[in-house]
């Protein structure tokens, strides 16, 4: 089964760039839904991060026309109880296209050792539901691709846990804010539901 697999991902691409001699029209019909749907992805969101609970690849082009906050955390931080009004907020606008991306860090020398330490943790205080992904680094030379284009877009690293950048529906940066501002900070939810009141990109 795996040969099998393994073949068709090496001769599909091989048929489709003609190296065969003639052109596979069907490979390029399959093909199309990919190419549309990368195109319809924001650069912000054209990573792939492993989940927290399992460890397994996720593309953030999933989350594209959602209102998106992103927030790196940490499990012994004086800020560790947002995590309670983040969930409430991804509760209470969910359906309305806002999803909460949680990437846990040891930045700040405040985090767990392991991704399953982290996932019961959050699990387990806060029932945390909304999408977390596997500790990462935010800032700094060794700064995720995505934390170093939010720096490079906003101007800002994070200085701290729980700093919050607010993606637009578009994918584009629309602000961003300390730990200081609470998830049920009036700026903070005032900017959601107006990003949540613009449709979604077709």
């Amino acid at each position: 089964m795996r040969a099998t697999l393994t073949l068709r991902y090496i001769v599909a691409p091989l048929a489709m760039v003609g190296l065969w001699g003639f052109a596979n029209p069907a490979a390029h019909a399959a093909d199309a839904p990919a190419a549309a749907s990368a195109a319809a992805c924001p650069a912000t969101l054209q990573h792939t991060y492993l989940r927290l609970q399992d460890e397994r690849p996720q593309s953030l082009c999933q989350y594209a026309g959602k209102v998106v906050l992103v927030v790196n955390t940490a499990s012994y931080c004086g800020f560790t109880g947002q995590y309670k009004g983040l969930e409430e907020l991804y509760s209470r606008y969910k359906d309305k296209g806002l999803v909460v991306l949680g990437f846990p860090s040891n930045d700040f020398a405040q985090e767990k050792s392991s991704n399953k330490e982290i996932a019961d943790f959050c699990e387990n205080t806060f029932g945390v539901k909304f999408p977390m992904f596997a500790k990462t680094a935010v800032r700094g030379a060794d700064a995720s691709p995505l934390y170093k284009q939010l720096a490079q877009l906003s101007g800002t690293a994070p200085k701290w846990n729980f700093h919050k950048y607010l993606l637009g529906r578009d994918g584009r940066l629309v602000d961003n804010y300390s730990s200081m501002t609470a998830p049920d900070s009036k700026s903070l939810v005032r900017a959601i539901e107006q990003q949540l009141a613009v449709a979604a990109p077709r």
